[in-house]
């Protein structure tokens, strides 16, 4: 019986995508770098520590990785905090509340850093929910490596078979299969250039998710 539903947050939780995108968009202009649209594709499941570090090595960028993600994170934050139109996506909020009635286990394993993750968790009221949460800038290297997966099954308590986790990314699937989870890849009207075929089933709404 299934007994923890680990959430990616980004893409399934909650869109926060156009914002990230335009924050390292407006700090690319500023570094007066060209970032092609599938060069920024390819980052998506990655931390921003990581997205840095590879463009630092594409780019020749100069500058500390802290720095530079630090500028970023501030670029979002204004971004995030005047968005009015920001929303959790259609049927989560639905879906979190009736596995936390049932006494499922909730928990959070996205590659956002935990200042980001707070705040959507602050402005959505999400903490009730999650008895875990598990941001990727604690792990030298993001999804696909299954790191950030394996720690969220060691901290549930469950065996990884009583656990699935909800994807929306190419690299999210990889590492939920690598970690040895079942994987549920949510692809949204939102999702772009994503593959789906690792994943165990496929949904495109939250109502279709039966445990």
């Amino acid at each position: 019986m299934i007994q923890t539903i680990i959430f990616d947050m980004d893409g399934v939780i909650v869109d926060t995508e156009p914002v990230h995108h335009y924050a390292y968009y407006q700090h690319f202009k500023q570094l007066n770098i060209e970032v092609s649209h599938d060069l920024y594709t390819s980052f998506t499941g990655n931390s921003t520590k990581n997205v840095y570090q590879k463009i630092k090595d594409i780019f020749g960028i100069e500058g500390e990785i802290h720095d530079l993600v630090q500028t970023k994170r501030n670029l979002f934050n204004d971004a995030f905090d005047t968005k009015e139109d920001l929303f959790l996506l259609d049927g989560v909020e639905d879906l979190i509340q009736q596995l936390h009635l049932k006494g499922k286990q909730l928990i959070l394993a996205s590659s956002a850093s935990k200042v980001t993750i707070e705040r959507v968790f602050n402005r959505f009221n999400l903490h009730p929910y999650f008895s875990h949460i598990v941001s990727g800038e604690d792990f030298p290297q993001s999804k696909p490596n299954p790191a950030i997966f394996i720690e969220a099954v060691r901290l549930s308590n469950s065996s990884k078979e009583q656990c699935i986790i909800i994807e929306d990314s190419t690299n999210g699937i990889q590492a939920a299969k690598a970690a040895g989870v079942y994987c549920v890849g949510y692809k949204s009207e939102n999702s772009k250039n994503q593959d789906y075929s690792l994943a165990d089933q496929v949904i495109r709404h939250f109502s279709e998710l039966k445990l």
